[in-house]
């Protein structure tokens, strides 16, 4: 049989253009589908944003309210830092030490010495002196 020129074409053509066709349903459903998703995603990525931008506002609140406060500690922190570095309070941790050594026994014999005349003062207070029934002398 004679061939028509172009017809071969023209038929596949026309059979790529129906299968096309035929997957279209499909293929805009996956697009709604993936139209859906992305809305999903920029409504969740909206109320993160919002979210984010509510604590901001609350940190920036709190960072008003603190910044006088901490501005007014800075000289004092500086004078705190320079005494610091001062190398004197290096030795500070061992002189502590040395008077807690030193003091320690020293306190302990003045407790146990003060114990001491308060036994003896205790004895002499309850033990009547002879001299003492004749008191105060008579004329």
């Amino acid at each position: 049989m004679p061939r028509i020129p172009g017809l071969s074409e023209l038929l596949a053509l026309l059979q790529t253009q129906t299968e096309a066709l035929a997957q279209l349903p499909r293929t805009l459903s996956d697009l709604n589908g993936t139209v859906r998703d992305l809305t999903a995603a920029t409504t969740s990525a909206r109320e993160t944003i919002e979210s984010a931008q509510r604590i901001a506002e609350r940190l920036e609140a709190l960072v008003d309210e603190l910044e006088e406060p901490v501005r007014a500690l800075r000289p004092g922190l500086e004078r705190v830092g320079k005494v610091l570095d001062d190398p004197a309070v290096d030795t500070v941790p061992e002189t502590l030490r040395r008077i807690h050594d030193d003091l320690m026994p020293l306190i302990h014999g003045l407790r146990q010495a003060q114990t001491r005349v308060g036994s003896v003062t205790g004895m002499l207070r309850r033990r009547p002196r002879d001299d003492d029934a004749a008191w105060p002398p008579e004329d």
